[in-house]
């Protein structure tokens, strides 16, 4: 069924340049089936079958008057013919699994080809009545412009999808379906809404058709061969352009019933479906969740393989490497990288603290959380190390247990619905990190390709996260030299200084004749001489891991005299001794007043309002704990992590930087350790644990660094 013609001046002519076209479609068929039989190309059978029916089309719209229902029947056969020579040419190189997702899209526009069948039986019955004829014509158009636009789709994946050597071998055939069926796509544009179709665009059918004929003959001439490979981005472009085709043509279907409906409502069903159609484009488009589950629902029906490995690769590249003032830390780049392969919005990373335990490292877009000071203990570290077994923590809620992972993944975790998946950093079968995704907007299974992808790219980053522990290890390293040789020089000074003292101490004992200023002399001297001595043994012991005199103390005691000092030199009373219990423990004096001296300190300079530092005490099973308390401005996960422990780094002005360092060194000479909770904005909480006193009394015991580290726990208050 053709459009209405308008009589013009080319009446007559468009029958001789369909003929024309016919002739050439036919002498290129038979070139081709000639070349076939000779072996002398690689011309497939449904090549010559299209051109034969294209031939056939045209000889009967020059013979038909270009209205006729054996004409309309001819150009089903011929589109069908095209869109067999398309399949063919996307399953070239017996490339089934890619072709695969392409079949349904061409069994689709095959079947809304086919209903052009059904619109000419109806056409044939109720056609000499005129509201059901224009009808019919209107649909058959409609449908026409529905498959020229899904063809012309395959067309240009078909070319941009082509490996690049292979592209220009098959540019010719991409050019002649284009040109088919992009003329066709104007040709029934203008016979929907005009109701007719000038004969000069009859005639340029035609014409176009022998156009195609002489692109088909050069495409031929080639001999390649395309290979369907195209990119994500293109493939989403193209599947948008489809949609918006498809959403044209509902939109002309849909404005052209409510016309046929006629009345008063007409106008007011028209605005009113403008307006509804336009709200749900503004909420649609724009939408992120949509754009991903267009991506999923691409990966999935369209490609062999869910990743572009090398735009992936080139992403995860720059996210590792992105330097500048505004770069994120190193910690929350490595989270953002595993996260954008999954579509996640948000990460942890966990590493493995000083007690082997996992504990948080840092954050990526996630500061809601909340995470225990020990995230994941020991035995999981085993197991992961073991294993190397990425956990999708649906499969656990689920029930689904493959190797285990259900035991060793804690409460918190399971109980957390927006975590979704653990990647294990593995360097050298040690694990150096674990990386903690957040559910997607658009949930989906993992599958083996996934799986794949996050081990390689964990290992990776174990590698990145290992080398930089060892650049962190040695700048400390090289900065503790540093500092040694200066020590050195200033021990040299200072021992001179205190034999001279020494010296001249003796000798007035020796030669002063007046007893009164001998006296007094020989005790300034010897005061001076002996704080000097102190001084050279307390910096002859930084980095020798030991204390000297641990004996049984009360720690009670101890936070008093701490409290006391501070208050009378601040002048009010702001270190408060609130909970104070008898704690014995086994510790140094002098060197748990310095600990504690110094984070009173620092919880005093941290808390700018004037509120209070609380000290308490208290027993923990066979530990004695004292907790210094501020309500402060906190410090966050990465600087505890990263920074607080740090030699020689210092958030004050003029600061040396190793008092946090020091304080914990001696906790731990001590037999004990050092434990940090805090939040920003709201305050930190230092806890010094060490062993309780025995029963008996013993006052005689040394100290010598023999029990491993212990962790540092780092959670949030």
């Amino acid at each position: 069924m053709t459009p209405t013609l308008n009589a013009g001046s080319w009446a007559g002519v468009d029958g001789w340049v369909f003929l024309l076209a016919a002739f050439g479609a036919m002498l290129l068929a038979v070139w081709l089936l000639d070349r076939r039989r000779r072996r002398r190309g690689s011309t497939s059978l449904t090549m010559i079958v299209g051109l034969c029916l294209n031939a056939l089309w045209c000889l009967l719209l020059s013979v038909d008057g270009r209205g006729g229902l054996v004409a309309g029947l001819g150009e089903v056969a011929r589109n069908l013919g095209w869109l067999v020579v398309v399949l063919n040419l996307f399953a070239r190189d017996n490339r089934d699994e890619t072709v695969a997702p392409v079949r349904p899209v061409l069994a689709a526009l095959a079947l809304v080809e086919l209903f052009q069948i059904a619109l000419a039986i109806l056409f044939t019955r109720f056609g000499k009545i005129p509201a059901a004829a224009e009808m019919i014509v209107q649909l058959s158009d409609l449908f026409h412009l529905l498959m020229t636009t899904g063809a012309l789709v395959l067309v240009h994946n078909l070319y941009v999808g082509a490996v690049a050597g292979r592209r220009a071998a098959d540019r010719w055939n991409c050019m002649a379906l284009a040109l088919i069926w992009g003329y066709d796509l104007n040709y029934y544009t203008i016979a929907y809404l005009g109701h007719s179709v000038p004969e000069d665009l009859v005639m340029l059918r035609g014409l176009a058709q022998g156009v195609a004929v002489v692109l088909f003959g050069l495409g031929e001439r080639s001999g390649s061969h395309a290979r369907f490979s195209p990119s994500r981005a293109v493939a989403f472009q193209s599947l948008v352009l489809l949609v918006i085709g498809v959403y044209l043509i509902l939109m002309v279907g849909a404005a052209q019933s409510v016309a046929w409906l006629g009345g008063n409502a007409s106008a007011l069903v028209q605005l009113g479906f403008a307006f509804a159609t336009t709200v749900a484009i503004i909420a649609a488009v724009p939408s992120s969740r949509l754009r991903r589950w267009l991506n999923v629902v691409l990966a999935k029906h369209f490609f062999q393989h869910r990743y572009d490995y090398r735009a992936e690769w080139l992403r995860f590249t720059r996210t590792i490497g992105r330097a500048g003032p505004n770069a994120q830390p190193l910690h929350a780049r490595l989270v953002q990288a595993v996260a954008d392969i999954t579509d996640s919005a948000r990460g942890l990373l966990l590493v493995p603290g000083e007690g082997g335990d996992l504990v948080l490292a840092a954050r990526w877009q996630w500061p809601t959380l909340e995470v225990p000071a020990s995230a994941l203990p020991q035995d999981a570290v085993a197991f992961l190390e073991r294993r190397g077994f990425i956990v999708d923590l649906d499969q656990i809620r689920a029930g689904t247990d493959f190797e285990g992972e259900a035991a060793i993944v804690p409460g918190w975790m399971i109980a957390e619905e927006a975590i979704w998946v653990l990647v294990p950093l593995i360097h050298f079968d040690r694990l150096v990190g674990l990386v903690v995704l957040g559910r997607p907007s658009v949930a989906r299974e993992l599958d083996w390709e996934d799986f794949d992808l996050l081990r390689v790219v964990g290992q990776q980053l174990a590698s990145y996260l290992a080398e930089h522990g060892s650049q962190v290890a040695l700048l400390e390293a090289s900065r503790f030299d540093e500092f040694n040789r200066r020590m050195a020089f200033v021990m040299h000074d200072i021992k001179n200084l205190a034999s001279q003292l020494a010296l001249l101490a003796r000798n007035a004992e020796r030669h002063a004749d007046n007893p009164a200023f001998r006296s007094d002399m020989l005790v300034t001297l010897r005061n001076a001489a002996d704080k000097l001595n102190a001084l050279i043994a307390r910096l002859s012991r930084y980095g020798s891991g030991t204390v000297q005199a641990i004996e049984q103390i009360d720690a009670a005691d101890v936070i008093r005299g701490i409290a006391h000092r501070a208050n009378a030199a601040l002048g009010r009373d702001q270190v408060l001794a609130a909970d104070v219990r008898p704690c014995r423990i086994l510790a140094g004096r002098e060197p748990l007043e310095q600990v504690l001296s110094h984070l009173v300190q620092n919880a005093l300079d941290a808390t700018d309002n004037g509120l209070g530092v609380v000290l308490n005490t208290r027993v923990d099973g066979a530990e004695g704990v004292i907790e210094v308390i501020d309500s402060g401005c906190g410090m966050s996960a990465d600087f505890v992590r990263n920074r607080l422990f740090t030699p020689f780094v210092s958030t004050k002005s003029g600061g040396f930087g190793i008092g946090a360092f020091e304080a914990r060194e001696l906790v731990k000479a001590m037999r004990g350790k050092l434990e940090v909770e805090s939040r920003e904005g709201l305050g930190s909480r230092f806890s010094v644990r060490l062993p309780l006193a025995p029963s008996e009394p013993d006052t005689s015991i040394s100290s010598s660094r023999t029990s491993p580290e212990s962790p540092m726990k780092v959670t949030r208050a």
